[in-house]
């Protein structure tokens, strides 16, 4: 794959993760193992409120084919096949979840060193049709996406963003919500390994002139154990902790409260994933 300028969806996507990634007020389970034939196989069980669901998922790479299958509670099947370079520069991504044989979806990605172009659409008789692309270098990128609707001939969807990247820090803009919203975010790293780093987002809805800034970080308190804490002007506090029991073995415990909340009780969630 070429080194450039990355799919859409990257756009933003550092802010989002350090302010989103792993805050959880569920129960969750996550045991992994590995045969001799090279599958990795994975169990995980959550529990929400008073509903308890699982899903068992094995992964399979063979040269440039991945193969993902996942059982859940629900009897659900979903099947997602992944070939990178059957055309050189390309990665096709074929999913269904069964029995619904109409949740089919096939994704084309192509990568070039100044620009990515993303097709994806549903297999089935009226098909939604995504497309985005980027142009620019891993420094500066500029891109779009639009969603189409073939059953009633509209737009489901029209997205722009921008997106700075230098060694310590990186910023995005992106109209979305078919410019209805816009939303600016920036990441700055506090240290060489990249491991803590502060981040600002703010997104502003024009239809109900709102506005919501949120602040956040992560810190490396040593090389087993990550602190993350954000904050929003709507009074929502979150933080976790991530400690390594064991190589490859992480215990999250996270928490949110609503300060201004009249009955200020606050969500904690408890995950563990285990692996050998």
């Amino acid at each position: 794959m070429s080194k450039g300028p990355g799919l859409f969806t990257d756009i933003g996507k550092k802010a989002k993760d350090l302010l989103t990634k792993d805050y959880t007020s569920d129960r969750k389970l996550t045991v992994s193992s590995y045969s001799s034939a090279g599958v990795a196989l994975t169990s995980t069980a959550v529990k929400k409120g008073g509903l308890s669901t699982g899903d068992v998922a094995a992964l399979y790479k063979y040269k440039n084919t991945i193969i993902d299958v996942k059982l859940d509670t629900a009897s659900i099947i979903s099947t997602t096949l992944t070939f990178t370079d059957i055309i050189p520069s390309t990665k096709t991504i074929a999913s269904i979840k069964l029995p619904d044989y109409n949740s089919g979806k096939l994704e084309v990605q192509y990568f070039h060193d100044h620009a990515t172009l993303t097709t994806a659409f549903a297999l089935n008789q009226s098909p939604v049709i995504d497309v985005s692309a980027t142009v620019g270098t891993p420094s500066i990128a500029f891109g779009g996406e639009a969603g189409y609707d073939t059953t009633s001939g509209r737009f489901t969807k029209y997205t722009a963003g921008i997106s700075v990247t230098k060694a310590d820090s990186s910023a995005s803009i992106i109209l979305g919500d078919k410019g209805d919203s816009i939303k600016a975010s920036y990441v700055h790293h506090l240290d060489l390994l990249k491991k803590s780093a502060a981040v600002a987002e703010v997104t502003r809805k024009f239809s109900t002139n709102e506005n919501i800034l949120t602040v956040g970080g992560s810190f490396a308190v040593d090389p087993l154990t990550q602190v993350k804490a954000r904050f929003n002007n709507q009074g929502h506090l979150g933080a976790l902790l991530q400690h390594e029991i064991i190589p490859k073995s992480v215990l999250t415990i996270s928490g949110e409260i609503d300060t201004k909340a009249l009955d200020k009780k606050p969500r904690f969630g408890l995950g563990v994933a285990l692996k050998p």
